[in-house]
């Protein structure tokens, strides 16, 4: 029988979360600073409390039960709420020292942040900050909802709880192998790639959405070889000639090696991005200042 959940241990979910995350009590003590069987009693006690089984044991191991996960995926967010608080009480008593959480595409993150971020810590160097790749939909979420203190996402968002600041603007380019037959052309169509075989990020994104429409509309059925979700392995598949890959120009840019050649493509498909924030309050010091860092780095007035 479960016990009132009116006082759930916050020191219990840590240790439930823990071990998810880690895959074991016995890391997860380590990372807590505690013994194993402290982990083990917290996850007993947090288990009698809720009225279920977090985990199946299988010989040692601590697998999620379904009930587990789901309980999961909210602590989750819990935490990082927490975090988030613990940390705006250090940013106000310490004057822009503190943490700053942002949420970023993968591609964007290796190739575009790096030196935003390299100038806004030689200024700021005493915050500590956290960069973290999640899907479009929860990076949405957690923006909104003030988990993150910011991001970089693909516009349009449509969402009155958002804040959003355009900053650059990036056209869909070929990205292929060096000794392509088609290397040389400066710009390619649809008609120009129909049978060619082709490299597309994932099915789902505006971005493809938008390519798929543009071959339909020149009645064109693009052969789709792969699929991957990130530019680095669209590019790396391209110069292994398996084929020619659609990808943002700004993003590839990092990944074009002496063995790539990137091209235009035609008609124009535009990635717009937006500096992200949430409408429901104010940004804090250090949001404001890391957006005037990607201001400077963008040459956006």
């Amino acid at each position: 029988m479960s016990q009132p959940l009116d006082n759930l241990s916050l020191r219990a979910l840590r240790g439930f979360h823990a071990i998810v995350v880690s895959g074991s009590a016995t890391e997860a003590a380590r990372r807590l600073g505690l013994t194993q069987p402290g982990v083990s009693r917290l996850l007993s006690q947090l288990e009698q409390q809720v009225g279920f089984e977090l985990f199946i044991r299988d010989h040692g191991k601590l697998i999620p039960t379904q009930e587990g996960k789901l309980l999961f995926e909210e602590v989750d967010v819990s935490l990082l709420s927490m975090e988030r608080v613990y940390t705006l009480v250090r940013d106000i008593a310490g004057f822009r020292v503190g943490q700053l959480k942002v949420v970023a595409p993968p591609s964007f993150s290796e190739g575009v942040l790096p030196e935003i971020v390299k100038g806004f810590l030689n200024r700021f160097p005493r915050v500590r900050l956290s960069i973290d790749a999640r899907s479009f939909e929860t990076s949405k979420e957690l923006i909104a909802t003030r988990v993150a203190d910011c991001g970089f996402l693909r516009l349009p968002l449509d969402r009155p709880d958002l804040r959003t600041e355009k900053i650059v603007t990036s056209r869909t380019a070929c990205v292929m192998a060096a000794d392509h037959p088609l290397a040389r052309i400066p710009t390619l169509t649809p008609a120009m790639l129909r049978g060619e075989p082709l490299i597309l990020l994932g099915q789902g994104r505006l971005s493809r959405i938008e390519i798929n429409g543009v071959f339909a509309r020149d009645g064109v059925n693009p052969h789709v070889r792969l699929e991957t979700h990130t530019i680095a392995s669209a590019c790396a598949f391209a110069e292994r000639g398996l084929g020619i890959a659609l990808v943002n120009e700004m993003l590839a840019a990092p990944y074009l090696r002496p063995g790539l050649v990137l091209t235009g493509f035609s008609p124009v498909v535009e990635n717009e991005y937006a500096f992200v924030t949430s409408a429901l309050s104010k940004p804090t010091q250090l949001t404001e200042q890391f957006l005037q860092q990607t201001r400077a780095h963008f040459g956006v007035a």
